[in-house]
């Protein structure tokens, strides 16, 4: 100030504000220099904190009794070659960004396509398996029933076996009866015979017209034949003729 007080002694307070932008140029320039470009171009708000901080301490400011107050950026902006630069790097990322949505995109179809198919897969394997299941259980059934027909297929047999073995001791059994029965009655003619034998012929002409078997009228008449061997000389009797004559004179009542 000059002597009168009213005025400046230099030009230098002119020059003050140039001094404060010029500092705040500094020291701005030094903490976008911290940052990479595009976050410094969306910096304002904590470059503005960040330089109001440094100037309350800032030696060029205290030096000349000043105090900012406040501070503000209206804009941060690039060059134009540096915009134009930027412009095609952000072109460049959005087309990239574009291909990896489309490189998205197209790869979740395919993920979800070859889901499907895994699904479809699983799908056929689990139903062949419930089938594979279903014959298996089919055949386990098959081989118990065949086990089962084979028991009883067995057990028929055997009860064939031992029906056939029962009807052979009856058969058996039958025949002995027979033969004994046969031998039984060869005896009681050839008894007769002998009793007829030793008999008088005519006791025994007497008893033919009794109440006389067969076989006893027979033995009478084979004795008659007897006595008379010289004139008749051979005489052959067969089993079936005795049968017939048998037959022939039933017991009288």
């Amino acid at each position: 100030m000059d002597r009168s007080g009213h005025n400046y002694a230099s030009k230098d307070p002119e020059k003050l504000p140039e001094r404060v932008i010029h500092v705040v140029n500094v020291l701005a320039r030094a903490e976008i220099e911290k940052l990479p470009l595009r976050e410094a171009l969306r910096a304002s708000d904590a470059l503005v904190r960040s330089v109001k901080a440094s100037l309350a301490t800032a030696e060029e400011i205290t030096s000349l009794g000043l105090e900012v107050l406040g501070l503000s950026i209206l804009a941060i902006k690039p060059t134009p070659e540096t915009a134009r630069a930027l412009e095609a790097e952000t072109r460049e990322k959005l087309f990239r960004e574009s291909d990896e949505a489309v490189y998205a995109r197209r790869n979740s179809a395919v993920e979800q396509e070859r889901a499907i198919k895994e699904n479809e897969l699983n799908t056929e394997i689990a139903v062949e398996h419930k089938k594979r299941q279903i014959r298996e259980t089919q055949m386990e059934a098959e081989r118990v029933v065949q086990e089962k027909r084979h028991i009883v297929e067995k057990e028929a047999l055997e009860a064939n076996i031992g029906l056939e073995d029962r009807r052979k001791q009856l058969v058996t059994l039958a025949a002995d009866n027979a033969r004994q029965e046969a031998d039984a009655r060869a005896y009681g003619v050839s008894t007769t015979m002998k009793a007829l034998g030793s008999a008088d012929a005519r006791i025994l002409q007497a008893l033919s017209s009794s109440s006389m078997k067969p076989e006893q009228l027979i033995a009478f008449a084979f004795q008659e034949l007897a006595g008379k061997a010289e004139k008749i000389g051979q005489l052959n009797i067969s089993p079936d003729l005795l049968s017939e004559l048998l037959t022939a004179h039933p017991a009288r009542k």
